[in-house]
């Protein structure tokens, strides 16, 4: 079952009590619900001539085809199923209290808590995300020790500077941070540690670059280091 929203869709058809709409009638410049699809569900709008009106989300059947009211959002009953009278004109519609749209100042709208998300290497429940089963959080980076996963969160717009990462199969020493003033990477200027380039991986560093007594910078066959 999945939600369905289609433009122009439109029915006459009557109300069995409070439960669903039999759809009969056609009206012209509009298709017909069975664009919407056996047992999948889509947002309505129902209103009679005497001026009863519901909005809620619908279960479409071809058996019949109905209707079903499955869940109802607003309506001119104070929320509730409507008794409707006569013939009902329906159509899909997009209910406000599900739009999400810009405000005055152009800021998206709240949408709300996700119920799931789910991939590869994401997965995530209404408490939080989890990459490559890591806990994450939207406001957070962290020490990436793959380019799936991640570890101990740091702020967003640098990397933790005490700690070596990796992406890609590149890794860096400490003191490399990445900052939000695109495009600048900084560096540190002091090699304090042994460090290897892979093989067959160029690394390149700011200089004037400072190797402490003692360290070792080993660069691998095919690879290169430059330092600018």
């Amino acid at each position: 079952m999945a939600l369905i929203l289609a433009d122009r869709v439109q029915q006459t058809g009557t109300a069995n009590t409070t439960v669903s709409f039999t759809l009969s009638g056609s009206v012209t410049g509009f298709q017909s619900f069975a664009v919407v699809g056996n047992g999948n569900t889509t947002y309505y709008s129902a209103f009679d001539t005497v001026g009863n009106w519901e909005v809620g989300l619908g279960t479409y059947s071809t058996t019949g085809p109905t209707l079903t009211r499955t869940t109802i959002l607003s309506s001119s009953n104070s929320g509730s199923a409507v008794t409707f009278s006569g013939t009902v004109n329906v159509f899909v519609t997009y209910p406000s209290g599900k739009s999400v749209n810009l405000d005055a100042s152009g800021n998206a709208t709240s949408l709300g808590t996700p119920a799931s998300f789910v991939g590869t290497n994401i997965t995530g429940t209404a408490s939080g995300l989890s990459i490559g089963g890591n806990a994450a959080t939207a406001t957070t980076a962290s020490t990436a020790t793959t380019a799936t996963t991640a570890t101990t969160a740091t702020t967003a717009n640098a990397l933790n500077t005490s700690n070596a990462y990796t992406v890609a199969g590149i890794t860096s020493t400490a003191g490399y941070t990445a900052t939000s003033a695109a495009p600048f990477f900084l560096n540190a200027n002091t090699v304090s540690s042994n460090f290897t380039v892979p093989t067959s991986t160029n690394a390149h560093s700011a200089g004037p670059i400072t190797i402490n007594t003692g360290v070792v910078v080993t660069v691998s066959t095919g690879s290169r280091w430059v330092v600018l």
